[in-house]
């Protein structure tokens, strides 16, 4: 196929719900059509301006709560996975995640033999618990930062990896563990799927998650080994093969995107939404860093002409926007970014920063004034407090977006 870049920015802005933002109703059984949508959402803990699956789905369902994942939680329709990090997946797919190329979580598990037996006893006889509910205990295991682990959380983390256990529920960013045959269906646990198979499934739901990814990006498809076969490997086919079977069988339709370099792939059967992409009506909608349209930070500069890059980790003199930054996308553009911080304690939510993209006028575009201050509405609900509090050099914006129409 070939299309042209305006077909492909509202392709993607259609098929990611966000024509308009937050359209889906229905409460917790609205949240499983993303999730069945994208595939999986990926879960980071930093909550600053709402956790990113949060972020994810307030973005497409109306009136979002963060407990209606709880309540997906409990009646076990949806799970974690690791899938380019940890993500949120349908329960439905476990047969399909349960397989992991990970090395680190079975040399984990044997190099604390006493510590794993112990833990897997007492969740056996005891039922759901948290690293706290165990001592703390020293190994050889080291965080991301290079600082001692505790091992009690290494050994629970491996056990989740390779299929023992699983996540029961979470108080916050505290996790809770339970065996898995005690959180989902026996015929799903019973049901075993090829590791080929599995990474075949994982890989398609990367494209299933963006839309209109390409070939390239380790971040993006990290979790499923080299592009290439590999010879120490022999279970792994690598991800080319595997993607050019899913071509041959048409799971995958080659795209090419005018003023885009390199080929690009959709799902069979969003063609004929990328051939008749529908003109996005005037809606705002703040992304989160790990959104699966924002994904492919290459992509949005060259289809959307909008630089996106998380500071996160940059020393403050050396950052162009701010610490924790949403892209916002109105209609089937990214016209600038956002600093939103969550005071539950002041009842408030804090802007720290706006930035809006070079020729961008806000007061002169149709639509986006009205649908800037219903996104601010919908985002104070979300954070559930009642006022925004400006900081001092956005004058102008706040009282643009809080004046009356």
């Amino acid at each position: 196929m070939k299309v042209t870049a305006e077909a492909a920015r509202r392709f993607l802005v259609a098929r990611h719900l966000l024509a308009p933002a937050r359209s889906l109703k229905g409460g917790p059984d609205a949240l499983l059509e993303v999730f069945r949508r994208l595939g999986s959402i990926q879960f980071d803990p930093l909550a600053v301006a709402g956790r990113n699956h949060d972020l994810v789905l307030h973005a497409r369902v109306s009136s979002y709560d963060p407990a209606w994942c709880d309540v997906l939680y409990e009646r076990r329709e949806i799970f974690e996975a690791y899938n380019k990090g940890l993500s949120l997946v349908p329960a439905e797919e476990f047969p399909w995640f349960r397989g992991t190329l990970s090395q680190n979580a079975p040399r984990v598990l044997a190099e604390n033999p006493e510590v794993a037996e112990k833990v897997l006893e007492r969740i056996r006889a005891e039922g759901t618990l948290s690293a706290l509910d165990f001592e703390r205990e020293r190994g050889r295991t080291i965080d991301w930062f290079g600082a001692p682990m505790n091992t009690v959380r290494a050994v629970l983390e491996a056990y989740a990896v390779t299929g023992v256990l699983g996540l029961a529920r979470r108080d916050g960013n505290r996790r809770y563990y339970d065996l898995l045959e005690r959180l989902l269906p026996a015929d799903l646990l019973r049901r075993s799927i090829p590791l080929r198979e599995q990474l075949r499934h994982k890989l398609l739901s990367r494209y299933r998650a963006h839309g209109l990814l390409g070939v390239g990006g380790a971040d993006i498809f990290g979790g499923l080994g080299f592009a290439k076969p590999d010879r120490e490997r022999p279970e792994h086919p690598g991800r080319t093969p595997l993607r050019e079977e899913l071509v041959a069988d048409r799971e995958l339709v080659p795209v090419e995107i005018e003023e885009v370099r390199g080929k690009r792939f959709v799902l069979k059967e969003e063609v004929g939404l990328l051939q008749s992409p529908p003109e996005p009506p005037p809606s705002v909608a703040f992304l989160p860093p790990f959104d699966p349209l924002v994904w492919d930070r290459g992509l949005l500069g060259s289809l959307f002409e909008f630089d996106y890059v998380w500071e996160l980790f940059f020393p403050p003199a050396k950052r162009r926007w701010g610490w924790y930054v949403l892209p916002m996308i109105f209609r089937d553009r990214f016209v600038g970014r956002i600093e939103p911080r969550i005071d539950r304690a002041g009842g408030q939510v804090q802007v720290l920063g706006l930035w809006w993209e070079d020729g961008f006028a806000p007061r002169r575009t149709d639509g986006f004034v009205d649908a800037m201050r219903t996104t601010l509405r919908a985002y104070l609900g979300f954070a559930r407090v009642s006022r925004l509090e400006w900081a001092a050099q956005l004058g102008p914006e706040k009282r643009l977006f809080l004046s009356r129409p």
